[in-house]
């Protein structure tokens, strides 16, 4: 009689490749719109707070080894009345620089502004403050920022006029 040898398979495993971790390249020019809060104190005067929000528009700079420098324009509408003082539009010309943490990006920023008012005509000063942004996908962030602004005597009148904004971001990436 004849043998019959079992027949031996071995079954081949292929081991999944390892998940590449997303890294997220910072340089580029974005775009986009924000919406917030601000609190507007006159001295001497009083304080008054309300909506503000505008457009941004910037470029951001990677350095590399998780550095992001960068430089960005904000325009904003509001109708904060300060004892008649009225608060009608602040302008940002901004640098700033930030550490990314994965997705995120947490920054200082600070520059020029410029605010108009209704009836007490506009003045320069300066804007200082922090934010972070996120990566929602390569091409869109959202973020949160907030911002003090200091407008030494206000034209000329006397009157310092300080600003304090929170506003949340929203970015299109290019």
């Amino acid at each position: 009689m004849r043998k019959i040898l079992p027949l031996v398979t071995t079954a081949v495993t292929l081991a999944a490749a390892p998940a590449m971790a997303q890294t997220y390249d910072w340089t580029g020019a974005y775009g986009g719109v924000e919406l917030g809060y601000a609190d507007v104190d006159r001295s001497p005067g009083g304080s008054d707070e309300g909506f503000i929000g505008g457009f941004i528009a910037g470029y951001d700079y990677d350095l590399g080894n998780n550095f992001v420098i960068g430089a960005g324009l904000d325009f904003d509408f509001a109708d904060i009345n300060n004892g008649g003082l009225e608060v009608e539009q602040i302008f940002r010309a901004k640098v700033r620089a930030g550490y990314a943490i994965g997705p995120g990006l947490i920054y200082a920023t600070g520059g020029y502004a410029w605010a108009n008012t209704d009836n007490s005509g506009s003045d320069n000063g300066y804007v200082i403050g922090g934010g972070y942004e996120h990566r929602v996908t390569q091409n869109f962030s959202v973020g949160a920022e907030i911002l003090y602004h200091d407008f030494n005597s206000f034209n000329n009148s006397g009157s310092d006029l300080e600003a304090t904004t929170v506003q949340l971001r929203g970015a299109f990436r290019f």
